[in-house]
């Protein structure tokens, strides 16, 4: 369906041989992009009477042949498009067959037969052919950038490597894939191939070479800041999550927000590496991934704009998707219901930051100076779930460690439980379960939110 084909008479050659000849050729193609209209045009030249004209498309390297057009002269009279020319019998036609909106699975070779009557014979047929390759282009149709290894958490005392993954489908061919920063194409050193089996394979060192084995710069080492109160890395540092963390001695301020770099941090200019593959897709297009790698700082990171950038012979102009590297800021939480009573199930969700946060935080709650109501330290998870909540757990301070790469920011939210009516008071065994019902008591409180932010 859609084929369609012509005939058309071209001017006569000199000379007519004993012997009917038969020269055929097609005209090259160039490119052309899905669901464009192509024409095969194939010109033969001969001096004897037609035959026929048969069309094929070659598949599976050659060895299957689809009969797509057949021109058949013994059941057709139509030659009124032809020229006779008193001095001379030799005529070039050519046959054309049309797509009116090309696939890629229209990908491939062509071939054009003609048969005509050899002139001394009448009876015997004279073949020829010619060949063509139709090569469909196609624009890639999505392109992403993600952030490899994420959610990810945030480390203070030592550098961390740091991987963008932009991933480009449904192109044909594979597409030129690079990086920009702030606009700024990213000068950035050629990886190889990953060794087959390693799977994401990243380079393990790409610290700078001034910072030593303790992620310490080596000039605040010389410079004697140890011995000043400044720990190096692989000491327990005297601030820091550690510290923040202690159920024991920790105490929660009304509202705290501080920022804190990291110590190794070098305020210069970043060294990035690239890898660029493809694979095929079952569709004949392929998939492209390009990746950037990079020690993260994240004293200049931090609100970076990092682009990818497509070229494509089949575009107009070039593909990009961006994405800006930032620390989560402010988180939005919610306590469901907002007035808890013995024997609730409790739902305290974080619903977003002030700001987009990219890469995906890594979300981890934890009950200060005690445990979770399962008997846990932490629980992973945008949402933490108290399920019937026992009177024990009024007053109890809750915080969600909210963190990336480029920072991380504690909220504390305290959980007030009122009392049930229809839940008597004492009846709950030692786990907090309950077991009875009764009276009412009402319990007034407050509740305190405090936000720390470390990035």
């Amino acid at each position: 369906p859609g084929w369609t084909q012509g005939l058309g008479a071209a001017a006569p050659v000199e000379g007519v041989p004993a012997h009917a000849y038969l020269t055929v050729s097609i005209e090259p193609l160039p490119p052309v992009v899905v669901g464009d209209a192509v024409t095969l045009k194939c010109n033969f030249k001969t001096d004897g009477k037609m035959r026929e004209i048969v069309w094929y498309r070659v598949t599976d390297g050659g060895t299957i042949k689809q009969k797509i057009f057949t021109f058949d002269a013994m059941f057709s009279t139509n030659f009124s498009h032809m020229e006779n020319y008193r001095k001379r019998e030799d005529l070039v036609y050519q046959s054309t067959v049309r797509l009116p909106e090309v696939r890629i699975s229209d990908n491939g070779p062509y071939e054009c037969h003609v048969g005509i009557y050899d002139r001394a014979t009448r009876e015997k047929v004279v073949l020829a052919s010619g060949n063509v390759f139709l090569n469909v282009m196609a624009p890639p149709t999505s392109i992403s950038v993600l952030a490899a290894d994420t959610p990810a958490p945030f480390s203070r005392y030592q550098a961390q490597n740091f991987t963008l993954v932009c991933v480009v489908s449904g192109g044909k061919p594979a597409p030129l894939v690079y990086f920009k920063r702030d606009g700024e194409p990213i000068e950035a050193t050629p990886l190889p191939e990953p060794p087959v089996g390693t799977g994401n394979w990243a380079p393990r060192n790409l610290l700078h070479r001034d910072l030593d084995d303790t992620k310490v710069p080596k000039s605040l080492m010389d410079e004697g800041e140890v011995g000043a109160g400044q720990a190096p890395a692989t000491m327990d540092p005297p601030r820091g999550l550690a510290a923040e963390r202690d159920p024991v001695t920790e105490t929660i301020p009304e509202t705290v927000v501080s920022r804190e770099f990291p110590r190794w941090v070098h305020v210069a200019e970043p060294i990035y590496y690239f890898r660029h593959t493809h694979a095929p897709v079952s569709d004949g297009t392929v998939e492209a991934r390009a990746t950037l790698t990079w020690t993260l700082n994240p004293q200049i990171d931090n609100e970076a704009l990092f682009s990818c950038e497509v070229k494509h012979p089949a575009l107009s102009m070039p593909m990009q998707s961006e994405v800006t590297l930032v620390a989560p800021k402010g988180p939005k939480i919610t306590m469901t219901p907002t007035r808890a009573r013995v024997g609730d199930t409790v739902r305290i969700l974080v619903q977003g930051f002030q700001n987009e946060v990219f890469p995906e935080p890594l979300f981890t709650w934890t009950r200060v100076g005690s445990r979770l109501l399962d008997g846990s330290a932490e629980h992973d998870g945008k949402e933490l779930v108290l399920e019937r909540v026992p009177a024990e757990l009024n007053g109890s301070m809750y915080r969600c460690t909210a963190q990336n790469p480029l920072g991380s920011t504690d909220t504390h939210t305290r959980l007030i439980v009122f009392e049930n009516p229809n839940i008597p008071r004492g009846t709950e065994d030692s786990n907090g379960s309950l077991t009875g019902h009764c009276g009412f008591r009402l319990v007034l409180a407050l509740t305190l939110t405090v936000i720390l932010e470390l990035t």
